[in-house]
This record gives C-alpha cells, structure tokens and sequence, in this order.
C-alpha cells in the first residue's frame, strides 16, 4: 500500500535546520555505498567509477574525513545497498524480477550488491568500527525510504547532515533531495563523491547540490568542524 513517511517532514517549517550553526554533536556524517562493488577493483561496477574516483581523489579523501568526523565526535552512518540473489528485494523490480525500471533494473539483471558476498562488503578503508551506524533496509536509491536512516537521526537528534559516497548524480544527490525536505541542514561533500562520468558528476555537484544542500569540499568541511 502507499506510504507518507518519505515525504513526512522531520522538522516543521517553521523549525526546519537549514543553515543552522554546525553543532558537531548534532552532526551526522552519512557514507553511501562505499562497496567493493564501486570502490574496489573486481567490483562489477568499478570499471565505470574508477576515472571519477581517481579524478578526485575521494576514496582517500572520505577516509580521511570519516577519521576526522569519529574524532569530533561526529555520528557516523554507514549506508550500504544490497539485495538477495534473485533481487526480489529490489524497490523497482516486481513479479520475480520480470519488471524492473531505471538503474536498479541493471543491478537486478547483473546481480549487483548480493548480500553476504565480498561485492556488498565494505571498502578495507571504510568498514564501520565500533560506535558507528549501519543503515538496514537500503534496496533502493535514496537512503530514506524503507530504511532505518530516519530514526537513527531521530533519535541522535541530529540537525546536519553530511553526505559523501557513490553515486553523486544518483544515491548521494537522491538522499540530499529527501534530507532537505525532511527540514534537516544537508551538505555534500564534493570531492568524496564518484559517479560514472565527469559531467554527470559536474552536472550534480555544480548544479544540483547547490539547490539541495550547501556543496563544499572535504577540506572545507574539516576546516569547519576543526574551527
């Protein structure tokens, strides 16, 4: 049946977190999709994120944003996408995989992010160490929608969120769209982010970022929670 709580704000208007001080004990640092089926050669997908991952640098980069973050006390979320092996599972494919829509059709057709194999696990750099988050229920491309994401900012009562991981023009900036609705206070981190062309990338992190979150690079937003 047909649910509201997507579109169900966190925040109401008059409340919302948008361009509020950044409070680090308010702050939530959300990692997508840092798999080895994107970030390491042997990933079915690596091919296709490699040239943007090299391009900025944002495997390292994330890395040494997240170390930052834990030690700022910052929350940090893991967000990972994964499904069963017959993709039954998936958000966009329905009667046994027979019909499947957009992206999420190739990762059904491909077997793409199958639970309990190497390609689902985590980058070596960016596994969860204790005290961190690991979202549950993420099947489709936004981060909110059928998952835990929401309550576990709820209930660290979080006002920012601060967004980095694979896809940019696709799982990050979905995820931005939804975090600025729910009234939260979004950034995206630049050059921690990868996608499968420049411009598609370009396009999100020059174009829509800026409409849905307030874009900076890691750097920028180390200098910020270090000042």
């Amino acid at each position: 049946g047909l649910t509201s709580s997507k579109s169900a704000r966190v925040f109401k208007p008059a409340k919302a977190k948008g361009g509020c001080e950044l409070d680090t004990s308010k702050t939530a640092l959300v990692l997508i999709e840092y798999q080895n089926e994107f970030t390491t050669e042997g990933g079915k997908l690596h091919g296709a994120v490699a040239e943007s991952m090299k391009e900025t640098g944002m495997l390292e980069k994330s890395a040494k944003v997240v170390a930052a973050a834990r030690a700022k006390g910052i929350t940090v979320i893991h967000a990972p996408i994964m499904f069963k092996e017959d993709a039954s599972d998936s958000s966009a494919c329905v009667e046994n995989r027979r019909r499947c829509l957009g992206i999420l059709a190739g990762c059904a057709k491909d077997r793409l992010f199958t639970q309990g194999t190497w390609n689902a696990d985590f980058h070596e750099s960016m596994k969860p160490l204790k005290g961190d988050i690991v979202v549950n229920g993420k099947r489709g491309l936004d981060g909110f929608p059928g998952t835990d994401l929401e309550s576990h900012l709820v209930k660290k009562k979080i006002e920012t969120v601060v967004l980095s991981g694979f896809l940019t023009n696709c799982c990050v900036e979905s995820t931005m769209r939804t975090a600025y609705e729910k009234g939260f206070n979004t950034i995206t981190l630049t050059d921690c982010c990868a996608t499968t062309s420049a411009e598609g990338h370009r396009g999100a992190t020059e174009g829509t970022f800026g409409m849905f979150s307030s874009p900076m690079t890691g750097e920028e937003f180390l200098k910020k929670i270090n000042a």
